[in-house]
């Protein structure tokens, strides 16, 4: 697969995260180029990850706000002009608010329908109109969540956001096939990233209670998504398009 990837130009949204640091890692050791955003500046991301200030000439950091179209739009075209034409973009940037509908305010939920759903269109979208301007089949891949196969409580703006993910993938994947593009999903159940990874490494009761939830009773590494991702970008699935691959230990299953 390494020569598959050698010098294709990869962005990440959300590249900071546990998740997206893992993407980012899977695509350099395949040989990529490997461009990576996050709401953070400069100096604080080298700090959050100092491989930023190690791996040379394939892999670079752009401060962007995802829910400023704008910004997006600036990313896109700038990564194009500086490295060539994108290859592959993996919309990933998101945010969680665990709340339920009685307490969660309007600014909570716009603010994640502007991150999660919002800014995946702004990116994906950006980067499909570049593949037809270079005429490059290129791949989109957007991270979803079990959350939107399931109805879960506590997370309602999640959950939505990520439900319409779906359907943006869908939509996305039909209207981009005369193009040759795919666009596809990964929702990943329980993953030991993020707030997760904070709970769960200061409380094991909780993780072994997470566990035990889940059917196959297996809680996900950050670098198991990434080698969806890797496979689902790869040309072994070049028949794949508005694809939700469920990677949830058939946590989803047990769901009304």
């Amino acid at each position: 697969m390494m020569e598959e990837y050698k010098n294709k130009v990869v962005l990440i949204s959300g590249g900071l995260g546990d998740i997206g640091r893992a993407m980012a890692e899977a695509f350099l050791t395949q040989q990529a180029i490997v461009c990576i955003s996050d709401r953070f500046e400069p100096q604080v991301a080298s700090e959050r990850w100092p491989l930023l200030d190690d791996a040379g000439a394939r892999l670079f950091y752009d401060q962007v706000d995802v829910a400023d179209a704008g910004q997006v739009d600036a990313w896109v075209t700038r990564i194009r002009q500086e490295l060539g034409a994108i290859s592959i973009c993996i919309a990933n940037a998101a945010c969680v608010t665990i709340k339920d509908f009685s307490t969660i305010s309007n600014a909570e939920w716009k603010n994640e329908m502007a991150i999660n759903l919002d800014g995946s269109f702004f990116l994906a979208n950006a980067c499909a109109k570049s593949f037809v301007e270079t005429e490059l089949a290129g791949s989109i891949v957007f991270m979803g969540s079990w959350a939107a196969h399931a109805v879960h409580q506590n997370l309602p703006a999640y959950s939505v956001s990520k439900a319409g993910l779906r359907m943006l993938c869908q939509a996305m994947a039909l209207e981009y096939a005369a193009y040759g593009i795919r666009v596809n999903e990964i929702a990943p159940g329980y993953v030991n990233a993020g707030l997760s990874k904070v709970v769960w490494s200061s409380n094991a009761e909780l993780q072994m209670k997470a566990k035990a939830v889940v059917p196959l009773g297996q809680i996900i590494e950050a670098e198991e998504v990434a080698k969806q991702v890797l496979w689902i970008c790869s040309d072994n699935c070049k028949h794949m398009t508005g694809t939700a691959i469920v990677m949830d230990g058939g946590l989803s299953l047990i769901r009304p």
